[in-house]
């Protein structure tokens, strides 16, 4: 969040948030006055099991202290590490230059936002998608030598190239589909241009809530994630409740993954206007979010603080 520390807290049913200062940014950014940031490239996945209820998705609820979207819902995602366009990445599945055309960039950043969906769901989840060969997926990943090279992706202190060079590990790009691509709103000070990614959980390996961004993971299916939300009782910004309705449809995780090529990766970008003393915020093609929120001081509440950042990864800071 860019207004500092909110703390978990209720959400209002059907409800969008936004911080106090956000009315003088518009403004700034409709006289000029305010420069849009670049975006920084991030990815996310949503990472399914099957049960005898249908499919479930992997969650965390990130610290209240975090100083952005505290105690909101989110998937392991996080910042795309330059290194990865760089560096010659064990690879099986669709190319690079595949994934080119599907994320709509050139082959060295897909790369790069690809290796950065696969490595933060290593660094968040525990899970790891990636084998010694093409057909196959490494097992149980909970030892202390996987547990060493983990804490070295998260400090950055190994590159996720020299990760799979060091294990002789190929990353599993088949194992991914692309499913949704969000961009931070223009008059924000830290803004993400993320891709979301759906993958099943591979046999052999479990999840664990690795993330000291996180304190408490749950797995739990999209409608009923949904209907918590609807509900007021779990926090999640625009693009996690949207992704979750788009994954209800699909009885297993294998379809959904399946899906995946058909869903529309064009990127929503939030907007947000001053009319007569309200914020209108909007996110084209998704009119569940439009909302006209009068403007107030941070300690009316009428203006409740919240996720400010509809697009940002569960674990980017």
């Amino acid at each position: 969040m860019s207004n500092g520390q909110h703390g978990q807290q209720q959400a209002p049913a059907g409800g969008q948030w936004y911080p106090p200062e956000w009315p003088d940014r518009i403004r700034a950014l409709a006289d000029g006055s305010l420069v849009p940031v670049e975006p920084r490239r991030a990815a996310t996945v949503m990472l399914l099991r099957d049960t005898p209820d249908g499919p479930a998705v992997h969650m965390l609820r990130r610290r209240a202290s975090m100083a952005f979207a505290g105690g909101a819902y989110a998937y392991p995602g996080g910042g795309v590490d330059p290194r990865d366009e760089e560096h010659q990445v064990g690879w099986a599945g669709p190319s690079q230059e595949d994934w080119a055309a599907r994320l709509g960039t050139d082959p060295r950043t897909a790369q790069a936002i690809v290796c950065g969906a696969v490595r933060e769901t290593f660094e968040e989840a525990g899970v790891l998608l990636a084998g010694q060969t093409p057909d196959e997926i490494v097992g149980d990943t909970t030892g202390d030598d996987w547990e060493a090279d983990r804490q070295a992706l998260v400090a950055r202190e190994l590159s996720f190239a020299e990760f799979l060079d060091r294990r002789g590990l190929r990353l599993r790009s088949d194992l991914l589909g692309a499913w949704a691509r969000w961009i931070t709103p223009e008059f924000e000070p830290r803004r993400y241009d993320t891709w979301f990614f759906v993958a099943a959980l591979p046999e052999g390996q479990r999840t664990r809530n690795a993330s000291t961004e996180a304190d408490r993971t749950v797995w739990i299916r999209p409608a009923d994630a949904a209907a918590g939300y609807d509900k007021g009782e779990l926090l999640m910004m625009p693009p996690t409740i949207s992704t979750l309705r788009s994954l209800e449809p699909y009885g297993s995780a294998g379809r959904a993954l399946a899906a995946a090529a058909e869903q529309d990766l064009a990127p929503v970008l939030a907007r947000a206007t001053l009319e007569d003393g309200e914020v209108v915020l909007s996110w084209p093609g998704h009119d569940e979010f439009t909302k006209r929120v009068r403007t107030a001081g941070p300690a009316d509440p009428a203006a409740p603080a919240g996720p400010a950042d509809p697009a940002a990864p569960g674990g980017t800071t």
